[in-house]
């Protein structure tokens, strides 16, 4: 019978372990990931209170914080995957909502305009806000 739980053991996967450069990189990206969303909603809101729209400038800083956002997400999951946890489950909620708020503009904002800049803006000051009360409850 202990044979058995031999073959057994030899037959599963191994574990996921990610070193912890890994865990150092998911932090960098978190203050990366705010500083981009704060300069966005500040470049966004300056554009909307001008009244210039959106140029390439504005539109490509606002890109950049949401795959800065999405690239964070995803090194959450990745060491999610390496059964790495944070200290407090908010942490998920917040960063998760961050992610959210910043792609929430693509369904919710009108189409054209200048109040689809200021929507943009708005919520990538959000996602921002969110991204540091997640930094602030990670471990």
């Amino acid at each position: 019978m202990a044979h058995d739980r031999e073959d057994c053991s030899r037959a599963l996967p191994p574990r996921l372990g990610y070193p912890r450069p890994v865990e150092g990189v998911h932090q960098v990206v978190g203050a990366v990931a705010i500083g981009v969303c704060a300069a966005a909603a500040l470049v966004g809101g300056v554009a909307y209170w001008r009244g210039r729209g959106a140029g390439s400038i504005t539109t490509h800083v606002l890109a950049l914080a949401q795959t800065a956002l999405i690239a964070q997400v995803g090194l959450g999951l990745l060491l999610l995957s390496g059964e790495h946890r944070a200290a407090d489950r908010l942490h998920y909620a917040y960063g998760t909502l961050a992610l959210g708020a910043a792609l929430a503009p693509w369904f919710y904002a009108p189409e054209r305009g200048s109040r689809r800049l200021l929507w943009f803006a708005g919520a990538t000051a959000l996602a921002g806000a969110l991204g540091v009360r997640a930094f602030m409850t990670g471990s």
